[in-house]
């Protein structure tokens, strides 16, 4: 029976790469990560194993023309994470392709609130469904991660009114129309805090769809959604029964909430 040899062992030209001779049947690859110094050999019987004999190349793709270097360095270089993903985002990899014999696979990222920077639940989402998008991607099917942002309503209220507090100045002080200049000073903020968070973190979203959930286009789509479901009887103005428990948000909440039963 006809046998061939693969030997596991370190090179010091290359990072990873796999030859063979044609004449020993012998395999080599070399890797200075997964493997150690000390030369490996294994025999496999040759019908069990079949390899051509050509030299084999790993490479990792790069932006434009620039080459790969087979040497790696010794410390991590956390600059290239930003140009690799500005270089995929300019290329349009994050972009969803036409194509109608597939099947897409889209998913709307829960949109973040503007009400600070990100925190580890974010990373953790984000990281979740990048993993799917990628996934997805590389199974041919046309992908799209639709990002944004969103208001938070009362949420982002009340942080502003608690930056002014700690200026001296109260909400009913400002009016409505400086107030509002307020809220959406305090939006574009950190709105584009979070957007160059997520795409720190290395997000494949497709940034041209992107949107804020107070946009034009969403809220109107809001006001029609309200009109159709007042349409159909399920909107009405009514009363209501005094014992039924009230929706009350514990950011509105001053000191203790106590019911009637507690007296």
């Amino acid at each position: 029976m006809k046998m061939m040899t693969i030997q596991l062992g370190l090179s010091a030209t290359a990072p990873c790469f796999l030859s063979s001779s044609s004449s020993a049947h012998t395999y080599r690859l070399g890797s200075t990560l997964l493997f150690s110094k000390r030369r490996r050999s294994v025999s496999f019987p040759r019908r069990s194993l079949i390899m051509p004999t050509r030299f084999f190349s790993v490479a990792a793709a790069s932006e434009g023309n620039a080459s790969t270097s087979r040497e790696l360095a010794k410390s991590f270089d956390f600059s290239s994470e930003e140009r690799i993903y500005n270089w995929w985002e300019s290329q349009g990899f994050f972009r969803p392709s036409f194509d109608r014999g597939n099947d897409p696979f889209v998913i709307p990222m829960p949109p973040p609130n503007v009400t600070g920077s990100l925190h580890m639940g974010h990373a953790m989402f984000v990281t979740l469904e990048d993993i799917m998008a990628r996934y997805s991607r590389m199974k041919g099917r046309p992908t799209l991660w639709l990002p944004g942002t969103d208001h938070a309503g009362i949420a982002t209220q009340l942080v502003v009114e608690k930056m002014l507090a700690s200026e001296g100045i109260k909400r009913t002080e400002l009016g409505r129309d400086e107030f509002n200049k307020r809220v959406w000073e305090w939006k574009e903020k950190y709105g584009g805090t979070i957007i160059k968070q997520i795409k720190r973190l290395g997000a494949s979203c497709d940034w041209t769809r992107e949107h804020f959930t107070l946009d034009e286009q969403l809220s109107r789509a809001v006001i029609e959604a309200f009109i159709r479901l007042h349409d159909k009887g399920l909107i009405y103005q009514g009363t209501y029964m005094c014992s039924t428990p009230k929706f009350v948000l514990d950011l509105m909440i001053k000191g203790t909430l106590c019911s009637f039963n507690d007296f």
